[in-house]
């Protein structure tokens, strides 16, 4: 598994988000004004990408961005949110991060998951 992984469920339907395409990038500087590339994939038929990057990370902030514009296309529907980015900071090298979102058209939620 991947230090970091996500997972998105579709909060309208009550199913996961499939075929979403996610970018993990890490910040190129302390001020974050620059981010660089460091994986991408897309959610998987349970809208989880669970191998996100690799196995392990150097501390530092990283920011996952979800094309949510991409899904709700592939639903006919127009994305109020149609990119959403979560800013996070790793700062525990031995740890996993999962960060999940449960998503509707008109909203996003994300907390620290396991």
């Amino acid at each position: 598994m991947s230090h970091v992984t996500t997972h998105i469920l579709d909060a309208s339907l009550g199913l996961p988000a499939r075929e979403v395409p996610v970018r993990l990038e890490a910040a190129a500087d302390r001020e974050r004004t620059s981010w660089k590339p460091v994986a991408e994939g897309r959610t998987n038929d349970d809208g989880r990408v669970p191998d996100l990057g690799p196995d392990q990370l150097e501390a530092g902030y990283y920011r996952i961005v979800f094309d949510t514009g991409a899904y709700f296309d592939s639903l006919g529907q127009r994305a109020f949110y149609p990119e959403v980015t979560i800013v996070f900071d790793l700062a525990e090298e031995d740890r996993h991060y999962h960060v999940p979102i449960l998503l509707n058209r008109y909203s996003y939620t994300t907390y620290r998951g396991s």
